[in-house]
């Protein structure tokens, strides 16, 4: 099974990939309309044969889902309803993926510009790596 994971933001989407094993990171996304950011979505979903899309689900650092983890959800319920049947959207807690992800990229001594424009595409590769490891555990 093909594995998809995204990364959610107001501005951009983070995109990884996988056939299972190990995640790669593949983009990221400019957010600008929301029924062309979803289609967009759908339209790597397809050309990937995605199975499993695996989306960070932002949570408060006290486990409650807050403000933009309702964004996230409301996302993911819209792109369910257009998805061909059978594929599946799984939350993974996203709590400090992107503290994470710029943390790698600080000890890669990457300039701020080049870590703006990956940051939500590393984190979406953490959020897919994070569960294939728990996956094949």
């Amino acid at each position: 099974m093909n594995y998809m994971g995204l990364d959610i933001g107001d501005k951009n989407i983070g995109i990884a990939i996988s056939s299972g094993i190990i995640a790669q990171g593949i983009g990221t996304y400019r957010r600008s309309e929301y029924e062309k950011d979803i289609s967009h979505i759908n339209g790597i979903i397809r050309d990937n044969k995605i199975g499993k899309v695996i989306v960070g689900l932002p949570k408060n650092m006290n486990g409650s889902i807050g403000f933009q983890g309702e964004k996230v959800i409301r996302f993911c319920e819209d792109l369910k309803n257009i998805l061909d049947e059978g594929i599946e959207i799984e939350f993974m807690d996203e709590r400090l993926t992107t503290v994470l992800a710029n943390n790698f990229m600080l000890e890669a001594d990457m300039s701020r510009k080049k870590r703006k424009n990956i940051v939500d595409k590393i984190a979406a590769q953490i959020i897919l790596q994070d569960y294939l490891n728990i996956l094949n555990k």
